[in-house]
């Protein structure tokens, strides 16, 4: 489980593979000496197991779904990514619900400054808008955020300084593509209510 709250800005290190399995080595000081082989860790929101950990980097297998579903698959040497740990016991709380299932990719809109920080709208498929409201939780390549509208093609989200310097949010440009995850308590609700029709 995670939450949302990146604890590094990693970088990619290698990518080694092809289309049926991708070995992904990513640097990250801050975050490999807590972590063991068959941990999880959040890399861009894809809830990955690391396969290797030493060195400050850690390595990942991701397989054809992962690659599928998420843009794991396009990321290139040099390229820096959202790392977040799994949560342990006794772990704050501080952005929401996460499992690190991806639910699909969705492309930056537009990109205006607002304030000290930037509003991004970010389009997405009916099948996902679907669980998204206004003041609800998303999250964007693993990012916790609050949604701050809605339109019939996307959503958008309010992006303060300190969000746009420690993750990767703060490089994307219009046309740009995200890992989404949309909130699992609304797929759980829609679930439930349609079980009992």
């Amino acid at each position: 489980m995670f939450t949302g709250i990146v604890r590094e800005r990693g970088r990619v290190a290698a990518v080694d593979g092809g289309a049926q399995r991708v070995r992904l080595t990513v640097e990250a000081p801050a975050t490999a000496p807590a972590v063991s082989v068959g941990d999880s860790v959040a890399v861009n929101g894809v809830c990955l197991t690391a396969v290797e950990a030493g060195n400050g980097t850690l390595a990942f297998d991701a397989v054809p779904e992962t690659l599928a579903r998420t843009s794991l698959g396009r990321l290139a040497p040099g390229a820096p990514v959202n790392v977040e740990p799994a949560l342990r016991a006794g772990d704050p709380l501080g952005g929401h619900v996460m499992q690190g299932h991806v639910d699909g990719l969705a492309r930056v809109r537009s990109v205006e400054p607002e304030g000290d920080g930037r509003r991004i709208w970010i389009d997405a498929s009916p099948d996902l808008l679907r669980y998204t409201v206004e003041k609800g939780s998303i999250a964007v390549d693993g990012v916790s955020l609050t949604v701050a509208a809605l339109d019939d093609a996307g959503f958008a989200v309010a992006l303060i300084p300190h969000t746009l310097a420690e993750t990767t949010l703060g490089d994307l440009e219009t046309g740009d593509e995200t890992n989404l995850e949309v909130d699992v308590l609304a797929k759980y609700v829609e679930r439930l209510v349609t079980m009992r029709r």
